[in-house]
């Protein structure tokens, strides 16, 4: 399966941030993709980005948690299952737990990867006007692997904090602004509470 470059570099982001690789052969996977329904129109949108892989509607589920008992709303597509996803999911996962692989650093040189990453699973602290990467149960090793490629391809001096389920990468204040810069072209509506207006005040500029 032949992918733009744009797009193949969004598969990057859709598959360290929410997206779900799921074995459909020896050689196949497809993506799954879920959201809450507040971001309904987040998910269609990267569903309508990527026409050759997404068929089909949107699927509207709901489940009880566990602990709490609360039911949560969300919706859900799945892609077609292609060797390209399959080929991905090898490098993405070992022993069916996602990973970030020491390729990535190789592999994410995009803003566009960057930021659909961060708005996904990125944080802005408006108090302490800094920002986090959740990465989930991940080693450190793999969440030095991220610092460095923020380093070397974007010139984002970061540093990995222990979380109680993995790591995070941790974004201090300098960092802010040059963070928005890289990836504000590629953010969409409805998601600037995850990165300040203003970096310096917090407000419109």
């Amino acid at each position: 399966m032949e992918l733009s470059d744009s797009q193949q570099a969004m598969m990057l982001g859709l598959v360290l941030g929410d997206g779900y690789l799921q074995k459909t052969g020896e050689y196949n996977a497809r993506l799954r993709l879920e959201h809450g329904l507040k971001q309904k129109d987040y998910l269609l949108w990267k569903v309508k980005q990527l026409p050759r892989l997404f068929s089909g509607d949107v699927k509207y589920l709901s489940r009880v948690h566990p602990l709490s008992g609360r039911t949560y709303h969300y919706c859900r597509h799945q892609s077609i299952a292609t060797p390209y996803l399959g080929n991905l999911r090898r490098l993405f996962y070992s022993d069916s737990k996602k990973i970030i692989p020491k390729e990535l650093v190789q592999l994410l040189r995009s803003p566009l990867s960057l930021a659909i990453w961060y708005m996904d699973d990125g944080y802005y602290y408006r108090r302490d006007g800094c920002a986090y990467l959740y990465l989930g149960n991940v080693s450190r090793r793999e969440a030095m692997i991220v610092c460095k490629l923020l380093k070397s391809n974007f010139g984002l001096m970061t540093k990995p904090l222990v979380k109680k389920r993995g790591y995070a990468i941790y974004f201090p204040r300098r960092e802010i602004g040059k963070l928005k810069n890289i990836i504000a072209d590629h953010l969409l509506p409805g998601f600037n509470y995850k990165i300040p207006l203003d970096p310096v005040t917090t407000s419109p500029t």
